[in-house]
């Protein structure tokens, strides 16, 4: 499971720290504000939409207000989902940004008769 090493700045914070950071590159004000994670591999990765969230937030710019009036903005979850040609079922983005998944995010699967329970792991759950 990847770990933030940094405090995400949010706010008036956030703002005046990419403020100060100039002309760096967005990746780079984004891991300096703490946006970031570090696989159990050492792997650095930027997440760069939590970034860009918190900078729509921290403007104080409302997104999730009412679906515009000329019929866009995208699907919204419907709770169903259908077996692929393929044989795979395919959760889509909504439901996981609707609960902040991340890539590498692992889950138990416990089948029934007639339902396919997901578990979300968490750090305690694992076994490495």
């Amino acid at each position: 499971m990847s770990q933030s090493l940094a405090k995400m700045l949010s706010g008036t914070e956030l703002l005046e720290k990419v403020q100060a950071l100039g002309d760096l590159p967005k990746e780079e004000k984004a891991r300096h504000c703490g946006y970031y994670t570090v696989t159990k591999n050492g792997v650095e990765r930027v997440n760069m939409m939590k970034f860009y969230n918190a900078l729509i937030e921290a403007k104080g710019i409302e997104l999730d207000s009412k679906q515009s009036s000329n019929g866009r903005g995208g699907r919204s979850a419907s709770y169903k989902i259908s077996v692929q040609s393929n044989g795979n079922l395919l959760i889509g983005a909504a439901y996981t940004k609707q609960m902040s998944l991340e890539p590498g995010d692992e889950f138990e699967i416990t089948l029934g008769r007639k339902h396919i329970h997901l578990k979300q792991l968490g750090e305690e759950d694992r076994v490495d």
